[in-house]
């Protein structure tokens, strides 16, 4: 640890403290060891112990700095890569506690606590992804597949137990092409304690969980995704975190890392500490974690977690359990900062990097650049969209036509910032049941609105995210314990509904008209105004004039005949996706491939065709070349 990292360090500024703090093996011509070092500014003493001094805590004290900088630091020799450690950290109430390292790069398996030296040392084979993500610009199509790793497949034959990095190397990135899906979002696979958090109680921002492998067996499951041209975006946990005894909470004694202030401190959602965002310490470890992921680890992408819990200072408070800010306000500016500061980082040192923030309020500038008074994120997690959405659909057809305002006012704000459309693992749990069970109707209609729904969002402005188990209609609520329902994919219904995912994947991907998400030209009303019979037609523009895509959406199980829909153009339109097909699973009601355009004038176009337009369904058309 040089003066320079030191002052960088203290200013907040330190975006690489994972390789100066922590537990690092020396193995060269001198004498081999494991150089610590850690910070604890207010410790009386701190010692290293492990299974190599048999958990002394009076065998290898650290020395602390003369700096200032209340890091402590040590070589001991003969430490190698897999001995167990733990920090023996006596606080300035004179209390001793054996802490984990916040730094380590592996963990033992939950429940056991120690951290374990370890070199991330890994000869990496994706040069040629990583200069190809570069490409990647707000007209790319994303399609994101988000998987729980300790659920997405078991093996009953060996006590039910998850796949290993090295087992999902073998399926994981084949089943993700040959569903088209271009992104993998993970769960948190950072290390956590608690297995029923799902990863977002983290205690090791530096570490993959070790449930499932090695560092370098994590790396080569990226690897393999990188070949198969599948980008990887990583659940990350800025907001918050838990005060397990052997973990960053009152690490030397005091609020460390937590703010001191009490009306900051706690998180009364998830019964956690709140990161203190004002400690430019604090900042620096934050940040490194960041950057860490994708240096080390290659990541894409990184989806931050919750961060309307950072940026509100009431946020699940009631009055009196909050304080204003400077300004009187609830605005959490030192957490904004943070942000800031955080997305200016990777905008800078990893511009192909996205960085998704999940941010349930209305905030504004989410996606706008700092400079503009933003935030900095890559994108936003649409939340609105997904909430309407899925309260419309899950209403009895009949009832429909009295909120159809929910399927249509998302255009109102679909370009106030760029957006990732979310039917995630939120929308599956605690009594909430699966997609499928929050359709109406019976087995058929559900699958038919499931379908529909599928075909609506991959048509609205915004990128796609769709969580394990939706792509082939999961039949029960997700269970974090037990595996997909994979014997359930095979059912001719199900099987339909992988073909209809794949086939909007492919078309997504082809289609240039629905590339432009972001920017109102992308997007025109043909018309909204159907209530009645809940059907809405609306036109999907590409940069180039001939990129054209209507689509529409019947949303009642009854089949119009002879609706007529405007258009801009004459010529044959043809039908190139309907829910409704055979091949779905669907009745095969529809258009025959196509229609011819009619001169005759209708919503307000000089040109219009006639269509039959099936139950509960949505169907794509496009003008033939």
């Amino acid at each position: 640890m040089t003066d320079y990292d030191v002052y960088l360090f203290k200013e907040g500024k330190h975006y690489h403290l994972y390789r100066k703090l922590g537990a690092h093996v020396v193995d060269g011509n001198a004498e081999k060891g494991t150089q610590f070092s850690v910070w604890a500014p207010s410790a009386k003493s701190v010692s290293v112990i492990g299974d190599f001094n048999l958990w002394r805590g009076d065998a290898h004290p650290l020395i602390q700095r003369k700096d200032g900088s209340g890091i402590w630091e040590g070589f001991i020799p003969g430490v190698k890569e897999g001995d167990l450690y733990k920090y023996s950290v006596e606080g300035s109430d004179g209390i001793q506690r054996e802490k984990g390292d916040p730094f380590a790069f592996l963990w033992e398996v939950p429940p056991r606590t120690a951290s374990v030296v370890w070199s991330l040392k890994h000869q990496w084979k994706d040069s040629q992804w990583l200069k190809t993500r570069s490409g990647l610009t707000h007209e790319s199509p994303i399609s994101i597949y988000e998987v729980h790793i300790g659920s997405w497949r078991r093996i009953p034959e060996e006590g039910d137990r998850p796949l290993t990095y090295v087992e999902l190397v073998d399926v994981l990135p084949r089943y993700l092409k040959d569903m088209g899906f271009t992104h993998v979002e993970f769960l948190p696979v950072m290390e956590h304690a608690f297995y029923g958090s799902w990863g977002y109680q983290m205690t090791g921002y530096f570490a993959p969980s070790s449930r499932y492998g090695t560092p370098q067996d994590f790396m080569r499951l990226i690897e393999a995704l990188h070949r198969n041209k599948i980008g990887s975006i990583f659940d990350w946990v800025p907001s918050h975190f838990p005060y397990d005894d052997y973990s960053i909470a009152q690490f030397d004694g005091t609020p460390l890392y937590e703010y001191q202030d009490p009306k900051k401190k706690y998180q009364r959602d998830w019964n956690t500490y709140v990161f203190d965002y004002g400690r430019n310490e604090v900042r620096s470890f934050l940040i490194s974690s960041a950057n860490f992921w994708v240096d080390v680890y290659h990541a894409d992408g990184l989806r931050v977690d919750a961060v309307a819990s950072m940026l509100y200072l009431d946020y699940s408070k009631p009055p009196g359990e909050w304080s204003p800010n400077v300004y009187g306000g609830k605005e959490n500016l030192e957490a904004i900062e943070f942000l800031r500061q955080m997305n200016g980082w990777m905008k800078v040192s990893h511009p192909d990097v996205l960085v998704i923030a999940e941010e349930s309020t209305a905030w504004p500038g989410v996606t706008k650049q700092a400079a503009e008074g933003g935030l900095g994120f890559s994108y936003k997690w649409n939340m609105g969209w997904m909430h309407d959405t899925l309260e419309y659909f899950s209403l009895d057809p009949i009832y429909r036509k009295y909120h159809h305002d929910r399927l249509i006012f998302s255009i109102w704000y679909a370009f106030t910032e760029r957006y990732i459309l979310p039917i995630s693992h939120d929308e599956v749990v605690y009594g909430k049941g699966s997609l499928l069970g929050k359709m109406p109707g019976d087995e058929w209609q559900k699958f038919a609105n499931l379908r529909a729904l599928l075909g609506y969002m991959y048509c609205h402005p915004g990128k796609k995210l769709l969580f394990m188990g939706n792509e082939f209609a999961q039949n029960e609520e997700w269970n974090h314990d037990r595996s997909l329902d994979w014997h359930l994919a095979c059912d001719p219904l199900r099987t339909g509904m992988i073909r209809l995912v794949q086939d909007l994947n492919r078309i997504y991907k082809e289609e240039g008209a629905l590339r432009i998400d972001s920017e109102p030209s992308g997007f025109e009303w043909v018309d909204n105004r159907d209530w009645q019979k809940s059907v809405v037609c609306f036109m999907r523009k590409g940069s180039n004039e001939q990129d054209k895509i209507l689509v529409v959406l019947n949303l009642t199980p009854v089949t119009r005949t002879e609706y007529r829909v405007g258009v801009p153009s004459g010529g044959f339109w043809s039908e190139i996706l309907n829910t409704d097909s055979q091949y779905y699973g669907g009745s095969n009601t529809g258009n025959y491939g196509g229609v011819e355009a009619d001169a005759v004038k209708f919503h307000g176009r000089q040109w219009s065709i006639v269509l039959t337009l099936p139950p509960l369904s949505t169907i794509l058309l496009k003008p033939r070349d």
